[in-house]
């Protein structure tokens, strides 16, 4: 039970002096604290295991219990972070447009739009067995959760979309803005399509041809065709 000073005082009969109602505070605080790091943890571990869980196997193949026992954690502590699946999936689509931030930030220190795109490109090859594997983690939830009605489809696009506008944003500086529409959805569709192509026939080598010829078109673009 947490008491406040009046109660603490009340309790034992006493004033309290500043430095010791300073010391209780600061126990109260670091007391505090350390639960919200382990409830931040826990709801952490939840989000990597469904996302590895769900990348693998897909949505619809994924249980509350297989969470649950991945992330270390009973169904009743599971259930006090995530009601249901559909929220469990909420947080991983959220999880992997975080992800993407992160990569567009590194991204971003590219000195060009040119080598920007071709950073993206080279992420998409480095990570070439991963989607042979199982495909890319976002295209193969938004391929899954497209089929099914209602706002988690919508939501599992978002991370596609924001990297769609960011690839508009580089063609638009290098001077294709009338073609930047057209040309960032045909890198987006190449990267996507190839991952899904790598993924069917279990081949990580046609991602790194895909990577070679995208990068050689990247270097074909100039302001005259926007």
């Amino acid at each position: 039970m947490h008491l406040e000073d009046g109660d603490v005082k009340a309790q034992l009969g006493v004033a309290l002096s500043p430095e010791v109602r300073r010391v209780m505070m600061t126990a109260v605080k670091e007391r505090q604290d350390r639960m919200s790091t382990e409830t931040s943890d826990k709801r952490s571990r939840v989000i990597k295991a469904a996302a590895d869980l769900i990348y693998a196997n897909g949505l619809g193949n994924v249980s509350l219990a297989d969470i649950s026992e991945k992330a270390g954690l009973s169904p009743g502590n599971l259930f006090y972070y995530f009601k249901t699946k559909d929220s469990i999936a909420e947080a991983v689509i959220a999880q992997r447009g975080a992800e993407f931030e992160g990569m567009r930030a590194q991204w971003d220190l590219e000195p060009t739009p040119r080598d920007r795109l071709k950073a993206f490109v080279a992420m998409t090859a480095g990570n070439r067995e991963n989607l042979a594997r199982a495909g890319c983690p976002v295209g193969s939830l938004c391929a899954e959760l497209g089929k099914r009605e209602g706002s988690l489809a919508d939501h599992s696009a978002q991370p596609l979309r924001r990297l769609l506008a960011w690839t508009e944003e580089q063609f638009t500086e290098m001077g294709l803005n009338d073609a930047r529409s057209a040309l960032a959805l045909h890198l987006l569709a190449s990267l996507q399509g190839i991952s899904l192509l790598a993924n069917a026939f279990r081949d990580a080598g046609l991602v790194e041809r895909e990577a070679i010829f995208l990068n050689n078109w990247i270097d074909t673009l100039s302001p005259s065709q926007g």
